[in-house]
């Protein structure tokens, strides 16, 4: 088997991923919402009811993130108005977010990035949190 028909493992697919973002911390994710950017958290119902939520962000399930962030779409989000918004992706630690993003990217959404830390980075700096 040659070098390039080895399996990606998971750490080198974030690594390669994550080159191509330009990933934002907690202070940085509340100001693209400020300036009128998108806070999409895609953590599943039993984080967010635990946790809570960030105030103002769209809440959308990983499964379904594609289909309502894809301006052209039919199922989209009132929100996903055109390719140029910019987008920041939640997950609970800044895993998933990071592939969730990687993908919204390829749908053409060149500014969609991820939190670096997840939600959990966003309610340690003492951000804004629903309960």
């Amino acid at each position: 088997m040659a070098v390039s028909d080895q399996p990606t493992g998971i750490d080198e697919l974030l690594e390669r991923v994550r080159r191509d973002l330009d990933r934002v911390g907690p202070q940085e994710a509340y100001d693209v919402a400020r300036a009128g950017g998108l806070l999409v958290d895609i953590r599943y119902a039993a984080l967010r009811e635990r946790d809570g939520l960030i105030p103002g962000a769209l809440v959308v399930e990983r499964n379904e993130l594609e289909w309502r962030l894809d301006p052209q779409g039919s199922h989209r989000a009132p929100q996903a108005t055109d390719h140029d918004l910019r987008v920041v992706v939640v997950c609970n630690e800044g895993y998933a977010s990071s592939l969730a993003a990687a993908s919204l990217r390829q749908l053409g959404l060149r500014h969609a990035t991820d939190l670096i830390g997840g939600f959990q980075a966003w309610k340690a700096a003492g951000l804004p949190v629903a309960v």
